[in-house]
């Protein structure tokens, strides 16, 4: 497509708006503003500008492998990670989303129970959201001075999250839990964590090629929710034991005895306990799980779901841990930029205005009920919903049955997340969660028909 062309393509599509009245300002919302309506829906008109006619037939896949290394900058954006096959049927790159719909390079419609794998809690391009952001851009996203926002969030977040006295911005999930660790390590001058979960790419916690077998010795991995396991890490690494870093929530809640544990063997050792609250964080409750435990963390960490999907994570915890962060040095340009900030504000705005996090429970088991009975009803074997109802999974027992699964369930308009949670939104109003059920039902038939065919 000559330069020019792809150009004015991007000049007719119209930049979201939100209207006037909906929203006063963008500190003060009236609880009418912020009730549910059809833009948190999600649903598309179906004049709705998708994907141009003159780029459907582009094969962005192979577009995106000749570039990218990976094919996606996220790893869990790769087509073998959405589907189990790197040649699977199914839409890997998307035009527009809105609400819990997204539009796919062909001008394809799908429900998404991923949510850009949790980081979006209230729906994607929702307006009060939207508004703020708007804002903050026009009134220039960066300079050299730290924004206004900055303080004021940070000063939000101390209200609402049981441990936090203090608060560190980053961009993103994994950069905030390295700062957690080097905090930790700054507080307590020692070097050795115990662990228990995922907590992203960087070299403190991974053991992926190219990280360093010296770095990697300092980060001993525990199975969730294994009190002994924990207990005996812990003791052996006695005075040398900066932190412990757990998920609290992995699939189910821990057991109080795990979490208990853990609050006591960091406390015996001098350690820091650190929550990652990534996933848990504005969905479980705004504090994330510590908020429903009696159980408190030094340090926790919040992402995904806090700025609805713009790039914001947050380093929060007791005052005398985080000012450690003094002693050492954490920084990064583009850590207080306003949009994410002002995003993450608009979110403190709804969980304000009505209770999210009830939402997102009864929608999310409403959706793997749905699907729980599409399974029941179809008579296939070998499949289960897991998890929580926020975040839910589906488990297969043959991986090759799942691509398929996933392959076929596009067909009907639906993206399900291959091995890992779905997340509830409040825009999966009542009409996504029967059409969930009803993908889901006819996908599960499908493959069963396929596999007696090839019988």
């Amino acid at each position: 497509m000559p330069f020019r062309r792809f150009f004015e393509r991007g000049t007719k599509r119209e930049t979201p708006t939100v209207d006037e009245e909906t929203v006063a300002d963008e500190t003060e919302v009236s609880d009418d503003a912020l009730e549910p309506d059809e833009a948190d829906a999600g649903t598309l008109d179906e004049d709705e500008e998708g994907a141009p006619e003159d780029q459907a037939e582009i094969n962005w896949r192979d577009r995106a492998n000749a570039v990218l290394p990976t094919g996606a900058s996220t790893g869990s954006k790769r087509a073998e990670a959405l589907y189990g096959d790197a040649n699977a049927a199914g839409p890997t790159h998307y035009y527009n989303a809105s609400g819990c719909r997204v539009v796919d390079a062909t001008g394809e419609s799908y429900i998404d129970c991923t949510m850009a794998l949790g980081a979006v809690a209230l729906g994607y391009a929702e307006p009060h959201v939207q508004e703020w952001v708007l804002n903050a851009l026009s009134a220039g996203n960066v300079s050299g001075l730290s924004n206004v926002h900055e303080v004021e969030l940070a000063e939000r977040l101390c209200a609402h999250i049981p441990c936090a006295e203090m608060v560190q911005f980053l961009k993103a999930g994994a950069e905030g839990m390295s700062a957690a660790i080097r905090i930790a390590r700054t507080y307590t001058g020692r070097d050795l964590v115990v662990g228990s979960g995922y907590f992203g790419w960087h070299d403190w916690s991974s053991d992926a090629a190219g990280v360093p077998a010296a770095v990697r010795a300092l980060f001993r991995v525990v199975p969730f929710d294994d009190v002994t396991a924990l207990e005996h890490a812990a003791r052996e690494a006695g005075d040398r034991l900066a932190a412990i870093v757990i998920e609290p929530v992995i699939e189910r809640l821990p057991s109080e005895a795990w979490i208990l544990a853990a609050r006591e063997m960091a406390s015996s050792l001098g350690a820091v306990l650190i929550f990652d609250e990534m996933k848990t964080g504005f969905r479980l409750r705004p504090g994330g799980y510590h908020e429903l435990s009696d159980v408190m963390p030094d340090l926790a960490v919040f992402g995904k779901a806090l700025a609805n999907g713009f790039p914001l994570a947050a380093v929060v915890g007791h005052r005398d841990v985080m000012q450690a962060a003094r002693r050492t040095w954490i920084s990064s340009t583009l850590a207080g930029e306003s949009v994410a900030l002002a995003a993450a504000n608009a979110v403190l705005d709804v969980h304000e205005s009505r209770d999210v996090c009830a939402t997102l429970a009864t929608t999310g088991q409403a959706m793997r009920a749905g699907v729980a009975a599409a399974i029941k009803a179809s008579g296939i074997t070998g499949v289960r919903v897991d998890g929580l109802d926020p975040m839910w999974l589906l488990r297969f027992e043959d991986p090759h049955r799942e691509t398929r699964f996933l392959e076929l369930a596009v067909t009907h308009g639906i993206l399900f997340k291959r091995g890992a949670y779905n997340f509830a939104a409040t825009a999966h109003d009542d009409e996504a969660v029967t059409a969930i059920e009803e993908g889901a039902s006819a996908a599960f038939v499908e493959l069963l028909e396929e596999e007696r065919g090839q019988a």
